[in-house]
């Protein structure tokens, strides 16, 4: 994506948190020359070489037959806002939007052997809803084994990883006060966590 070198997260641990945080992304894949784009909760694992992401599409989803020829693009975007000139002191501005945006590019593997898909499965339960757990292990095994021939499980090994966030770095500090302390006003959750990162970009 472009990014304005103002505006580049370069910080490789922020961005992985920044998808642990939002992980409900797009995947995007290309179909003889159409993208087909699916949006899906994924899991992030990551280690100090490696960063792959794991989810599955719906049997039915043609996406799924492309994910293992192509290279695909994962996007991360969540707590995002339109951001009024009123907050400026020059009179000659105009309206933007202050967001963040991590894309991440790999190829993805086919999970095909049983055990490793339930591997995954119990992987995402974990990471969602931990409690979860001790229903889904008391559930009968032919409707686990029902729910799981009705899913494509994947694991895309992350090769390239891109960070935006565009956060008023270019305004001064009184001008990103006044943004902040009308997001922080908002009723909508996601301007408030913007106003946050905002803030953050402040005391770094």
């Amino acid at each position: 994506m472009y990014i304005s070198s103002i505006f580049r997260l370069d910080n490789e641990k922020d961005k992985i948190a920044f998808m642990k945080r939002y992980s409900f992304a797009t995947i995007i894949t290309n179909k003889n020359g159409i993208p087909l784009a699916t949006q899906l909760p994924f899991t992030i694992r990551d280690s100090s070489d490696k960063l792959v992401l794991t989810s599955h599409f719906a049997l039915a989803n043609e996406q799924a037959k492309y994910i293992e020829e192509n290279i695909s693009l994962v996007i991360f975007s969540e707590p995002h806002a339109y951001i009024s000139p009123s907050h400026y002191d020059k009179f000659e501005s105009v309206p933007t939007w202050d967001y963040i945006a991590i894309h991440a590019y790999g190829r993805a593997k086919v999970v095909h052997e049983e055990g490793s898909k339930l591997c995954l499965l119990e992987e995402m339960i974990g990471f969602y809803e931990k409690d979860y757990k001790k229903q889904w292990e008391k559930l009968p095994e032919n409707f686990k084994q029902r729910m799981m021939k009705g899913i494509v499980a994947f694991e895309l090994d992350v090769t390239e990883l891109q960070g935006q966030q565009k956060l008023s770095q270019n305004k001064t500090a009184e001008e990103k006060e006044r943004i902040i302390k009308t997001l922080e006003s908002s009723k909508i959750g996601s301007e408030k966590e913007l106003a946050s990162y905002i803030r953050k970009t402040m005391a770094d």
